[in-house]
């Protein structure tokens, strides 16, 4: 609120439509700063009085959330309540404030459990049913593995990234990969991968506004040096046909050398499969396929 204090809109209590409603009808409009650690410190008293598993939805545009007291009272929520919490953020901002996605990804992160996306992505009716179902009924009496929220062939107990994009290759966990591997010491794309890369290619034309960090990795054959130089390239493949096909400017890459293996490097199979590229969607790593 403005000048930095918060306001309780809806205590607690045992839930009821009525009760529910009425809350959400007296909200008023918030304005002014956003220090972010005040409002964290107002939900650990708020929630003092509870019990059971505690979903807190952070709403914002992480812009000049005070990021560093948010991150330190959000520790202490998390170690005053552990396991009971879960911790989700939603994006809704302007363009020029996306560097808050990363803030909010991070204050989601901490609690272990939970996860960050925007408003964009849950917007539609289909998109705002998995985000409240992915939070609120996994504990439910239908069993978590035998629902597949957002369809992508994983079930709700291991998923990881529930609200996947429609259509995108998923790892084991449920999140976004771009399978592609590299034979030694080259960075071209095969034509068998063209087909992967092709489908990371609409999804990113029908969500230009994700940032996305192309991650190239190697083997670790040859110099240290050499393979950091080798996976930039890899990347940069990548890269650039993904622009190609999507014109998308909010695609960078990064190498990262031999330093983040999947596989072990001490036969051919474990090295084939560490000559990969992954993607870093919104600042959140993505899960890799198992190696085959």
């Amino acid at each position: 609120m403005s000048g930095g204090f918060t306001q309780l809109n809806q205590a607690p209590a045992s839930y009821s439509k009525s009760t529910f409603g009425s809350g959400i009808d007296a909200l008023t409009c918030a304005s002014g700063g956003s220090p972010i650690a005040s409002g964290i410190d107002g939900t650990a008293k708020d929630l003092s009085a509870t019990a059971g598993n505690i979903a807190v939805l952070i709403l914002s545009d992480g812009h000049d959330l005070d990021a560093d007291e948010g991150v330190a009272a959000m520790q202490s929520l998390k170690q005053q309540y552990g396991d009971r919490l879960c911790v989700y953020s939603v994006w809704v901002g302007n363009p020029e404030e996306k560097s808050g996605i990363t803030v909010l990804n991070q204050l989601s992160n901490i609690a272990g459990c939970g996860y960050g996306t925007s408003a964009d992505r849950i917007s539609s009716h289909e998109g705002m049913t998995n985000f409240v179902k992915s939070i609120f009924l996994k504990s439910g009496a239908a069993d978590c593995s035998t629902l597949d929220s957002d369809h992508d062939g994983v079930n709700d107990c291991i998923d990881k990234c529930p609200d996947t994009l429609p259509g995108s290759q998923v790892s084991i966990l449920g999140c976004w990969i771009v399978d592609v591997k590299f034979d030694n010491d080259k960075d071209i794309i095969k034509p068998e991968y063209f087909g992967n890369l092709d489908n990371a290619a609409k999804a990113i034309a029908e969500h230009p506004e994700l940032k996305i960090e192309i991650q190239g990795h190697t083997s670790k054959t040859g110099g240290f040096k050499y393979n950091m130089a080798l996976s930039e390239r890899r990347a940069i493949a990548v890269k650039n046909y993904l622009v190609e096909r999507t014109h998308s400017a909010n695609l960078s890459t990064r190498g990262y050398g031999w330093t983040q293996p999947i596989d072990t490097n001490d036969t051919e199979e474990g090295r084939a499969n560490n000559r990969r590229v992954q993607l870093q969607v919104e600042g959140e790593p993505q899960q890799l396929l198992n190696p085959q």
